[in-house]
């Protein structure tokens, strides 16, 4: 399975550590949890940035994992996390394996904050949240071509506000999820938590519009934007990082 990013930083006592909410970021398609790095380095709490299964792995191995998997792996990985309650940090389709670690965990699970994120309503699935055109599309696709995009997708999707040579880096490293975690259901509902959605009005990857979207099923109670495209955390690691901090700071008066 792959290997999660953890970062923690210095605290008084074991227990101080324990207590203190945290936050657990998952990634979206393609990436891999070192692309927090800039967001994680801009904050002061214990941070957890979580590893899709099979990774590590030939592309080919990864092809039978289910949503089902991914969520197991997650949430292995946050059972052996020490930070008791955090906030998950969840972006593009990171959104639909959250709602079920929402739903699994929620002692644990102190706030959700969907960052260009992916919400399907009545625990839908990633392509049922789509418009109908594209999810015709891609439900009709993926199972034929997978999910990696061509490299001029990745490049203006994906990176349509970068400079070219992070560009080139995230073409480089792109790892394909299975298809399952585009077309198996979440079955978990929005989680009855403090919730925060940050738009991307430059988002090509996920229209600002698609984005209002998610944003309704969601019924967050705070709606924040950059001014990025679909990667804030290489875009503009330190506005991400502030608005981050102040729904984190915010948990307690809820």
């Amino acid at each position: 399975m792959g290997k999660p990013n953890k970062m923690e930083h210095p605290k008084q006592g074991h227990d101080d550590t324990r207590k203190e909410v945290g936050y657990a970021f998952l990634h979206g398609a393609g990436l891999s949890p070192d692309i927090w790095n800039e967001v994680i380095g801009t904050l002061t709490a214990p941070c957890l940035a979580l590893a899709y299964p099979g990774h590590d792995r030939p592309e080919a191995a990864r092809h039978a994992l289910t949503l089902t998997d991914y969520v197991a792996e997650l949430k292995r990985q946050l059972e052996a996390w020490e930070t008791e309650r955090f906030v998950l940090v969840a972006h593009s389709l990171g959104g639909v394996p959250a709602l079920r670690l929402a739903a699994e965990l929620p002692d644990r699970v102190a706030g959700l904050a969907a960052v260009g994120a992916v919400v399907p309503r009545a625990g839908g699935s990633f392509l049922s949240a789509l418009p109908w055109p594209k999810r015709l599309l891609l439900s009709v696709l993926l199972p034929r071509t997978g999910t990696r995009p061509p490299a001029s997708a990745i490049r203006s999707g994906l990176c349509g506000d970068l400079p070219p040579e992070r560009a080139d880096v995230i073409v480089r490293d792109f790892s394909p999820e299975s298809v399952r975690v585009y077309t198996d259901r979440a079955e978990a509902p929005v989680p009855n938590v403090p919730k925060l959605y940050v738009k991307l009005t430059r988002d090509r990857e996920i229209a600002p519009a698609l984005q209002d979207r998610m944003r309704s099923n969601l019924a967050p109670d705070d709606v924040r934007s950059l001014d990025t495209g679909h990667l804030p955390m290489l875009g503009d690691p330190r506005g991400l990082g502030e608005i981050l901090r102040a729904f984190r700071a915010g948990l307690a008066t809820v």
